[in-house]
């Protein structure tokens, strides 16, 4: 059996090492094939995210950017003012400011209002106060309220021109609004936003209306 049986004769030397050549070269070509991939996939990630942050950095200096709500006074007018005259301002007489106010939002997302404040002034002295309910100024909208401001009789006869004025036929007065909010971008972008206004104006007995309407705003976040 065993005579029978031959030794089968090992590859020759030179065979093994270049087989074993060839497999740690394709070896180090999968390598440096892994690596050129790996190498561009991270170059294409990192360009991807440069251009989404280069992006989103010019929209919030641009679209995204929270702009100044604009608040206006429209229009004045009084009503029963001249019933009051007539009862020479007894306690008891209503007169009232009906005041149209509008507030422009220029920017991408709504303007949530707070409750909001007006005071009127006459001769240094508050005279009446309005309180707004919250609301909503819609994205690159224009929104208007009717601010009716009750004015107390008892007041206006504490300031000592007020007859004079009335005799003249002209009534100088003040008002300062106070409106506060949000402008909330996408979740991402939150401001607080307070629009401060301060007129003053005068009112025309004869046709209780407004003129010479003068008015300053400020905004802050």
């Amino acid at each position: 059996m065993g005579e029978k049986e031959q030794a089968k004769p090992l590859a020759p030397a030179s065979h093994r090492i270049h087989v074993e050549e060839g497999a740690e070269a394709q070896s180090m070509e999968t390598k440096k094939y892994n690596r050129r991939r790996c190498i561009k996939c991270c170059g294409i990630s990192t360009a991807l995210i440069l251009i989404l942050a280069a992006t989103m950095l010019v929209l919030a200096f641009t679209v995204f950017r929270v702009k100044k709500p604009v608040l206006k006074m429209n229009s004045v007018k009084v009503e029963g003012l001249d019933v009051a005259m007539e009862a020479n301002f007894r306690l008891g007489t209503n007169v009232t400011l009906v005041a149209d106010v509008s507030m422009k939002n220029p920017n991408v997302a709504s303007f949530k209002l707070d409750n909001s404040t007006t005071y009127l002034f006459y001769g240094g002295k508050m005279v009446g106060e309005a309180k707004t309910p919250p609301g909503h100024a819609r994205a690159r909208r224009t929104m208007h309220m009717n601010i009716t401001v009750d004015i107390l009789a008892d007041q206006l006869l504490d300031v000592h021109r007020l007859w004079s004025d009335l005799q003249a036929g002209a009534l100088p007065m003040g008002s300062y609004t106070r409106i506060s909010g949000k402008v909330n971008i996408l979740n991402i972008i939150k401001k607080h936003v307070v629009v401060r206004m301060n007129c003053t104006m005068t009112v025309d007995i004869h046709s209780q209306s407004m003129r010479d309407q003068d008015c300053k705003k400020h905004v802050s976040f």
